[in-house]
């Protein structure tokens, strides 16, 4: 029987390569980089999975390489790298990574939040360059969390992890969501509201919802007017739900306090303007950047595609 090859397009935790090896011929990206769609097509062919990443584009002609390639495995939690559709009408199947980040992701949203909130950054730049003199009143002032209004834009898991951890800070629930959620509303204490009602009413406005073509710019020109001038953006989900140089004007403007944010509308690129403002944190993609969570998410894409290779469903299928 021919020996099923995978390929990995970059490293990931040697637990999830480790796994893939016991069962398959395994093909890791040796590169500090990801591939270029021109390498990542080249680099399919002979392939029976692929475990790729969401810098990888996996549209119909990167399953067309391969007619052999069963499994495009996400090793993350959203697919708006993937063409879904397309892998349906070709009988592939496409997975992802859910629930294993959710913790990690919701942890950044919040050490995002404070950075942000209570001037952390600027306070840590502001030691190195020896400008510490010692205390006084109105050193770096920031904005008070306990007892504040967050608004939750997305009440997935991320956006419910993102909830409990307002209980503990005492702070007033919004959110906003495609539907209402019940059960969300009686475990949380949470009210659902418009997205308007929201942002006029937030002190701290994170998102937590996927990429859609309804979610693109989201947030734009006409959300930061509702927004209170003393307000927060957090973004942890995807770039484009936010229109980057609707940011920059609103932050340039006093339109609102500050934003901390892990993504970015064209990613890696990040909006020139924003690298020189002072009430913007700045993370680089960090939502699942532990180690605890980053072997996890390994494991369960090895798992998807050893599945798919073994003639069964992914656990975590999105195609069918």
């Amino acid at each position: 029987m021919r020996e099923k090859k995978v390929l990995v397009t970059r490293k990931i935790p040697e637990e999830g390569i480790n796994r893939l090896k016991e069962h398959f011929n395994v093909e890791v990206n040796e590169l500090d980089r990801a591939y270029t769609y021109e390498e990542l097509k080249e680099k399919v062919k002979g392939k029976d999975g692929v475990l790729c990443l969401l810098s990888d584009k996996i549209d119909g002609e990167i399953m067309d390489v391969e007619d052999r390639v069963k499994i495009f495995a996400n090793y993350a939690v959203g697919y708006d790298n993937m063409d879904v559709e397309a892998a349906k009408a070709r009988n592939i199947y496409l997975s992802n990574t859910p629930g294993v980040l959710t913790d990690a992701t919701a942890d950044i949203a919040w050490a995002l939040l404070f950075a942000t909130a209570r001037r952390v950054v600027e306070g840590d730049k502001y030691i190195r360059e020896g400008k510490f003199l010692g205390w006084y009143p109105t050193l770096l002032l920031g904005r008070d969390i306990s007892g504040k209004t967050i608004g939750i834009i997305g009440a997935g898991r991320i956006g419910r992890a993102v909830a409990l951890r307002a209980m503990a800070f005492n702070m007033k629930i919004l959110y906003y969501n495609r539907s209402r959620k019940e059960k969300f509303e009686k475990e949380i204490g949470a009210e659902y509201v418009t997205l308007e009602e929201l942002l006029g009413r937030s002190d701290y406005v994170t998102i937590h919802t996927p990429l859609t073509k309804e979610t693109i710019h989201m947030i734009s020109h006409k959300e930061f007017e509702m927004m209170k001038d003393t307000a927060i953006l957090i973004n942890t989900s995807r770039g484009p739900v936010v229109d980057e140089k609707a940011l920059v004007m609103a932050l340039k403007k006093k339109k609102i306090w500050g934003a901390g944010l892990d993504v970015y509308e064209n990613e890696p690129k990040v909006e020139e303007e924003l690298m020189d403002l002072q009430n913007v944190v700045l993370c680089p993609h960090l939502g699942s950047a532990t180690d605890e969570t980053r072997i996890k998410m390994s494991i369960m894409a090895a798992d998807n595609i050893i599945a798919a290779l073994n003639g069964e469903v992914p656990p975590n299928c999105i195609s069918l």
